[in-house]
């Protein structure tokens, strides 16, 4: 590549990059995931329409699972350990027996409404049966639905990619006479656990190598992050064990770690995963032919209907039965099993495993993830409403800021008053820290002051708040338990656990 073809190549990619910035801006506006918008520039610059040829699915395959591991990896990031722990348990079983379920009800489906072999069906039912978090929050985010529930998507979401993957590696390069459903089942349940004993192995050892490093910039540190989840990645996959599951859980164990530069880390994080999903997306578009889609609709409405109606309610009932979720989640959490990324990744595979049909197979699941996206995306608010699960008395959590004094074995918290936040108006001894933390400057607008027992604080106050590690965590608590309650927030209740909403919870 000489220097015009490089000049030309940084154009267009960043020329690309922002058009979909744009578009997501437009889908954001009309309530729809962002995926869309990126799938549409792809298919925008596709060969049927700007002449851009792009059908090499093994490269989409290899680039789109090493997306879908930065995306993992930040979304483990992302997620706080307390959110998740209490709906562990039926997570992983919505992940694993879930998707049996789903995969066997929309298969059979598959089977005998559309003209196709078991194979197929089979390949069809494993390939849609992963749910996209990231599809689900970029429509909910403006709705405050309960803490449990946002949790156990999120949760789910994560931990079902890796058993999916595994199930239609298998549909792709066997012949159904050649699967036995126990020693399937056996070596999925030995993928799964190994890989999540590497992704947690590779979370702490990044932990303990991150505390003991003093890097020369604070940027080294998201990115040293970063790369300690992705590294869990690639070794499940050289182990021949679940590297999705690794990402996911070494990122959960790498965010839930107390670690320096906390803020720093997610919005790295969160950068890289929009670059990946940006890429990913446009790079399915380009890959999909559109001449070739109009034969799939009816399929994929076929398909879609069953699992959005059948599949889905199916395996959230009969993974649920065992723990005590209200009907009104459950018929949420129904209709909320948004399809995006993976499924379209997934279907890469018996593309380049040469299965028969294979070529029907990815149009019709591309299809699908966008008709149904269309779908349920814009009714998600009004049946979160509609049910009763969204409420609007739960102001914004605090976001804490850990900046590390390593010589004076102190640290410093920065937290900003947010539009919303019960502290505003609260008076500096209401606060309450335990000792000897301190509130040891105030920046508001313009003005920056050392605070007395007189000061009172506004939305949009910064606080700088002194502290040691003993009782870092007690003081990051208090915080937010002010944040959210108010002065007399342990009168009522709140104890500031991240992300915790015990009132909300109440009501439900």
């Amino acid at each position: 590549m000489n220097l015009g073809e490089l000049y030309v190549t940084l154009a267009v990619g960043t020329g690309v990059v922002l058009a979909s910035v744009g578009a997501a801006r437009l889908a954001t506006r009309l309530g729809m995931p962002v995926l869309l918008a990126y799938l549409g520039v792809g298919l925008l610059l596709g060969q049927d329409v700007a002449g851009f040829p792009f059908d090499d699915a093994a490269l989409a395959q290899a680039l789109g699972l090493a997306a879908l591991a930065v995306i993992l990896v930040e979304g483990g990031l992302t997620t706080r350990f307390s959110d998740v722990r209490g709906v562990l348990a039926p997570a992983s079983v919505l992940a694993t027996v879930g998707v049996f379920v789903s995969v066997a009800v929309t298969a059979g489906a598959a089977y005998l409404l559309l003209d196709v072999d078991w194979r197929m069906a089979l390949l069809l039912g494993a390939i849609v049966s992963s749910t996209d978090a990231a599809a689900v929050f970029s429509v909910l985010r403006s709705v405050p639905l309960p803490r449990r529930l946002t949790s156990l998507v999120e949760a789910e979401s994560g931990l079902n990619d890796a058993p999916t993957l595994i199930l239609v590696l298998t549909f792709s390069a066997a012949t159904l006479d050649t699967v036995a459903p126990l020693p399937l089942i056996g070596a999925m349940a030995y993928q799964l656990v190994a890989g999540g004993a590497i992704g947690v192995v590779t979370g702490a050892a990044g932990v303990w190598l991150l505390r003991r490093l003093t890097l020369p910039t604070s940027g080294l540190y998201p990115i040293a992050t970063v790369a300690c989840g992705v590294l869990a990645f690639a070794v499940a996959g050289l182990t021949q064990t679940s590297g999705f599951l690794a990402a996911y859980l070494a990122g959960l164990v790498l965010g839930n770690s107390g670690l320096a530069h906390r803020r720093a880390t997610h919005s790295v994080a969160e950068g890289l995963g929009w670059i990946a999903q940006i890429g990913l997306f446009v790079m399915l578009g380009l890959l999909a032919t559109p001449s070739e889609l109009p034969a799939a609709i009816v399929p994929a409405i076929v398909v879609g209907t069953a699992l959005l109606l059948l599949a889905r309610p199916a395996s959230v009932l009969v993974s649920l039965a065992a723990f005590r979720i209200p009907l009104r989640e459950q018929a949420f959490l129904s209709w909320a099993g948004l399809r995006g990324a993976v499924p379209i990744v997934l279907a890469t595979i018996p593309v380049v495993a040469g299965a028969p049909g294979s070529e029907q197979v990815f149009n019709i699941v591309f299809v699908l993830v966008v008709v149904f996206t269309v779908i349920q995306a814009p009714t998600l608010p009004w049946l979160a409403r509609r049910l009763r699960l969204a409420s609007r008395d739960v102001g914004p959590d605090l976001q804490i800021e850990l900046a590390p004094l390593d010589a004076m074995d102190a640290d410093l918290i920065h937290v900003t008053v947010e539009a919303g936040s019960r502290l505003h108006g609260v008076y500096l001894p209401e606060l309450r820290l335990p000792p000897p933390a301190a509130t040891t400057l105030v920046v508001r607008g313009d003005d920056t002051f050392v605070p007395d027992h007189h000061t009172r604080l506004r939305v949009g106050d910064q606080l700088v708040v002194l502290t040691t590690p003993p009782v870092r965590d007690a003081t990051e608590r208090r915080l937010r338990a002010v944040a959210r309650a108010g002065r007399l927030a342990t009168w009522f209740g709140e104890t500031g656990q991240a992300h915790t909403a015990p009132s909300q919870d109440r009501r439900q």
